[in-house]
């Protein structure tokens, strides 16, 4: 069998500086944004603690044991830089740039040249990962680092395999699905049949060569142990192993339940092979292989080998069923360790099939590019696209004016403005503000909060989730109970119904793309500003840097 494994002929270092380059330029208008939702809730807090105690484990906010490396890397910056968003949007650019680099040299090495600077740029310009390119997130790194050690597999460099996988582990914990994947995938070879098409699926599958299989294994087990390390010093320092209760309820305990992994079984799907046009690609690779291989000079287009394909499929296939059994909040950052090595098999596929396939890549790149600024007609996370900028600007004004007009009073809210509100640092306000605190905007939690409005003098109300003006899915009542019931899902009161419930008057509203936020000032001639020390399960309490969630 020909070998896959081939070089791409340019410099690494010109490569990665214009891959920089360009990914720096795309970004500049979204350097300076304060940080969004789980940034500020724990990765910019663990960063921060970092930097000034020096300490693996935040204390600012409940730790959920992710691993420390991205918040390192973080903290560096700003030791050496100095501490603002545009630094730490900086920091992580460098990381993305990093990531597409090995995104490059990956397909580079299944493929050629042309297939890595279509992949490359096609896995740029995709809306999750161009959204996550500058946030202060770890899904992200742990992709880059999971694209390098595949490379290394694929070129029988165990050392580095070993690095690179346990680098990405120490990014994040759930990068270690693709190398014990791997393992496994290897240990299919001794108990397939030595004779048939079957010995054809593995890389060297000849029956002489099995012997070597030990060698290939082991560094995709060697990443176990720096995170088997992690966990037991984060064990030692609190007591617990994968997080606090309440994260590990949320991402694992309350998700094993068969109705609900089939249906996140099917979103992962989606998000694998059709989320954010990503269709497209899938579609246009589907009916392409209905045409026979272009040639050339009367020879036929190379494909990546089989081999290569079923490692990726290997790697796809895990992360869709792993991240369907676990995980709260169905991310589709979850995937990004995937996503990119569809994009690779569809392009090498539209090359070998499509004579004019540079065309139908430059249709899929574009349909990228409008999804950044189109919301699909189904709710979405707005970390997905430049929906999270939409977010931050809403906020901004919002708690501007709040912090204006209203400098001393108790803010009624929910996560993530009550850390907006309360941290100054976090770059919402210019000082802290009182924080009293709801789960959410739900019609229960409103009521509740309604008969403790002795605490609070205004209410900062937000659309925590987004919800399309026309959903696809708006008259099938089901499944609006299946997400309540296994995705968290709740229906965020309007403005105007909220301040009726409240007994105030809506001071300021504004709307952006299906998101909204509204300041509510309470309509009572005297309020007592009383301590809640205590009070009935639902009761609003006083603001905690603990109680915001985190994915």
């Amino acid at each position: 069998m020909i070998s896959p494994i081939r070089s791409s002929g340019f410099q690494p270092a010109l490569v990665f500086a214009v891959i920089f380059g360009g990914v720096f330029l795309l970004h500049v208008p979204l350097l300076q944004l304060p940080y969004f939702w789980d940034e500020a809730g724990y990765y910019v807090p663990a960063a921060r603690d970092l930097l000034l105690t020096g300490s693996l484990i935040p204390h600012t906010t409940v730790s959920n044991a992710h691993p420390p490396l991205v918040m390192a890397w973080v903290a560096l910056w700003w030791k050496c830089v100095g501490y603002a968003p545009l630094v730490t949007r900086s920091a992580m650019l460098v990381i993305a740039a990093f990531s597409l680099r090995g995104v490059f040299r990956l397909a580079s090495r299944v493929a050629n040249a042309q297939v890595a600077i279509a992949s490359t740029l096609c896995t740029a310009l995709y809306p999750v990962f161009f959204a996550q390119s500058s946030l202060a997130q770890v899904d992200l790194a742990a992709a880059g680092l999971t694209f390098w050690g595949l490379t290394a597999y694929l070129e029988k460099r165990p050392r580095a395999t070993a690095i690179w996988f346990s680098l990405a582990v120490l990014a994040k914990e759930t990068a270690i699905l693709a190398p014990v994947a791997l393992a496994c995938w290897e240990v299919l070879r001794f108990v397939a049949p030595r004779q048939g098409w079957m010995r054809g699926l593995w890389i060297d599958s000849s029956a002489e060569r099995d012997t070597g299989a030990g060698k290939r294994i082991l560094p995709l087990l060697v990443p176990l142990a720096p995170l088997a390390l992690w966990y037991f010093y984060h064990w030692s320092h609190t007591g617990y192993v994968f997080g606090n209760p309440e994260f590990f309820r949320y991402n694992v305990a309350a998700t094993l339940n068969p109705v609900r992994f089939l249906l996140a079984l099917v979103l992962r799907l989606w998000q694998a092979f059709g989320y954010m046009h990503l269709w497209l690609l899938t579609l246009g690779m589907l009916l392409a292989m209905l045409r026979p291989p272009v040639k050339d000079g009367g020879i036929e287009r190379s494909r990546i080998a089989i081999p290569v394909q079923m490692i990726f499929l290997v790697v796809v296939k895990v992360y869709v069923v792993a991240m369907a059994l676990i995980g709260g909040a169905e991310l589709a950052r979850y995937m990004l360790p995937a996503v990119p090595l569809v994009i690779i098999v569809g392009v090498s596929t539209l090359r070998r099939r499509l004579r004019d396939w540079s065309m139908a890549v430059a249709v899929v790149a574009v349909a990228f590019v409008v999804a950044w600024f189109w919301n699909p007609p189904y709710g979405f996370s707005p970390e997905d696209n430049l929906a999270y900028r939409d977010y931050i600007v809403l906020h901004q004004d919002a708690e501007r004016f709040l912090e204006a007009r209203y400098p001393m009073a108790h803010v009624l809210t929910a996560w993530p403005a009550s850390d907006e509100l309360a941290r100054p640092w976090l770059g919402y306000t210019t000082r802290p503000m009182q924080v009293v605190q709801i789960e959410n905007f739900s019609l229960e939690q409103v009521v509740s909060a309604a008969e403790f409005r002795s605490h609070f003098e205004v209410a900062l109300v937000f659309s925590t989730k987004y919800e399309p003006p026309h959903p696809v899915l708006e008259r099938w009542k089901t499944w609006e109970g299946l997400k309540r019931r296994f995705f968290d899902f709740h229906r965020d009161l309007p403005p105007a119904a909220a301040a009726q419930i409240l007994g105030g008057r809506v001071v300021y509203s504004q709307e952006r793309k299906g998101q909204w936020v509204a300041v509510i000032e309470m309509e009572q001639s005297e309020i007592e500003n009383a301590k809640l020390s205590c009070g009935p399960r639902g009761a609003p309490r006083f603001y905690s840097p603990f109680l915001g969630p985190s994915r």
